[in-house]
């Protein structure tokens, strides 16, 4: 499966912020949307992406206040990114050799979305059960010799 069917079928919204805007209100952003990261974008590029993770370190525990502190102080620039013909299966060892829960899906430098180790997951399981399903129809005679 590629990345592009995972978009099909979750949507290809994308949220995101400027990297002048303070961490309060990226903060703000992804509790209104119940989301764990937003991607930084200036003039349509993306330009980094900022996580709960980047805010609990490089905030929190750095004694630093959200509501003076801007998005692109905190964000991660190196952003890790996946176009629509990649595999799920390579999403997958990227966010787990990475150690992270997010990637952009960029098309040609054009955002198309963003898909997260949940949308992976779901996705994977549900490869899964219908792999599971044809193997007992196959077993059970389920097959038209």
């Amino acid at each position: 499966m590629q990345v592009k069917e995972i978009l099909n079928q979750k949507g290809r919204d994308v949220f995101s912020v400027k990297p002048e805007d303070t961490v309060y209100n990226a903060i703000a952003k992804m509790a209104e949307y119940n989301i764990g990261a937003l991607l930084v974008v200036e003039a349509g590029k993306l330009v980094g992406i900022i996580s709960e993770r980047d805010y609990r370190n490089k905030v929190i525990l750095k004694g630093r206040t959200s509501k003076t502190t801007t998005v692109e102080e905190i964000m991660t620039e190196k952003v890790i990114r996946v176009n629509p013909t990649d595999s799920v299966n390579l999403c997958m060892q990227l966010m787990t050799d990475k150690k992270i829960r997010h990637l952009p899906v960029v098309d040609d430098e054009k955002i198309v979305g963003v898909i997260s180790i949940g949308d992976v997951v779901k996705t994977v399981i549900a490869t899964q059960k219908v792999e599971i399903n044809s193997l007992r129809d196959y077993i059970g005679g389920g097959y038209p010799g």
